[in-house]
């Protein structure tokens, strides 16, 4: 059998070893992996289950690539196949180690997630967590995959002679790539820039161009506004640092809303309040903060009566101000029509003139 082996081609024999060190690496990735698996299970903490799920596929070509340089000295590759095999190794460890660093950077980023939920009622701390993680993840990802192509670029000998050649005129080539993606630049450090200021988070509620919204995702560049009619206002990312725009949920998501109507003077005020405060007590969209009711202007036709109660967050004030108005509307319209606006007019009368002929 030894001489039988001896005696094979030296291509046949490296195959060999290479696919037996790649079946070796598959296997022991199965089985670190299924360990892995098992393990999970017994934790109730659920960061183990996103390390194995983003570490599955890059960790397997990871492992083959360990089990390739293992054997790599055994084999007879001759000298050509020596250099193929070092220019393979040049491409292929840059390629693996950035697909790792990736990896672990979405590990960070679903993690944060994980911890930064939006769906409880006071989630400003969870939306600020979100935002940076956002914005952060996309900088160190594209940071991350400009240093691997350039890596694996360097590993090609005609490009890095190519590259050596033209680092005279890297200046000149650098000032006009940069005067021609001065808007993309500008916007990338608004970017950067946005992710330690804050002027906006994911989820903020916001008026911009004239137009409500939510922020819906954050990119490097652009800013994506979900509009109440579901459409999609795409911003630059710069606008909201340079122009002026309403950010309803700075601070806190809770909001004061106001409604107006325009009634008849002789409208019975007290009563009208009272009516307002029971109705906003019975909505349970009202979070039992604030409300109340005045006469806020007097104009020539009619008084114009403001209404003010509060919400836990902007869609919530929307639909009870549209309940408040209604409601109100219709106790004026069944219990009140006196105060609904009237045209008045004032009817004078005068005796007809008796002429003095009409008497003889």
């Amino acid at each position: 059998m030894q001489r039988f082996i001896a005696d094979l081609p030296g291509w046949v024999t490296s195959i060999a070893v290479v696919a037996a060190a790649i079946l070796v690496a598959l296997l022991v990735h199965r089985m670190i992996f299924a360990l892995a698996r098992r393990a999970s299970m017994r934790t109730r903490s659920q960061l183990d289950d996103i390390v194995i799920r983003r570490l599955y596929r890059p960790g397997r070509w990871l492992l083959m690539a360990i089990a390739l340089s293992f054997v790599q000295p055994g084999l007879d590759l001759g000298e050509s196949g020596t250099r193929a095999w070092a220019q393979g190794a040049g491409l292929l460890v840059p390629g693996l180690i950035g697909w790792m660093l990736v990896a672990l950077l979405g590990v960070l980023f679903d993690w944060i997630l994980l911890r930064a939920d939006v769906s409880v009622a006071d989630n400003l701390r969870a939306r600020r967590w979100r935002t940076r993680a956002s914005i952060l993840r996309r900088i160190i990802l594209f940071v991350v995959l400009a240093i691997t192509f350039c890596l694996m670029l360097m590993s090609i000998p005609s490009v890095r002679s190519i590259g050596v050649t033209l680092i005279a005129s890297a200046g000149l080539a650098a000032l006009a790539v940069g005067a021609a993606a001065q808007p993309a630049l500008k916007n990338l450090i608004a970017g950067i820039q946005m992710a330690f200021s804050e002027p906006i988070r994911l989820d903020d509620v916001v008026i911009v161009e004239g137009e409500w919204g939510r922020i819906e995702d954050i990119r490097l560049t652009y800013v994506v506004v979900r509009l109440w009619d579901e459409r999609r206002l795409v911003v630059p990312v710069s606008q909201f640092l340079e122009k002026s725009f309403q950010n309803w949920t700075r601070e806190t998501s809770q909001l004061l809303g106001s409604v107006f109507w325009y009634l008849d003077p002789a409208a019975d005020i007290p009563r009208l309040r009272a009516k307002m405060e029971e109705l906003v007590k019975a909505n349970p969209r009202w979070d039992g903060r604030f409300c109340n009711l005045q006469v806020t202007d007097v104009k020539p036709e009619a008084i114009e009566v403001r209404g003010l109660m509060t919400a836990k967050d902007a869609s919530t004030a929307f639909d009870l101000r549209c309940d408040i108005r209604e409601g109100l509307l219709a106790y004026i319209r069944q219990e009140m029509p006196e105060a609904l606006v009237r045209a008045r007019g004032l009817l004078e009368f005068k005796p007809p003139r008796v002429e003095s002929d009409s008497l003889f």
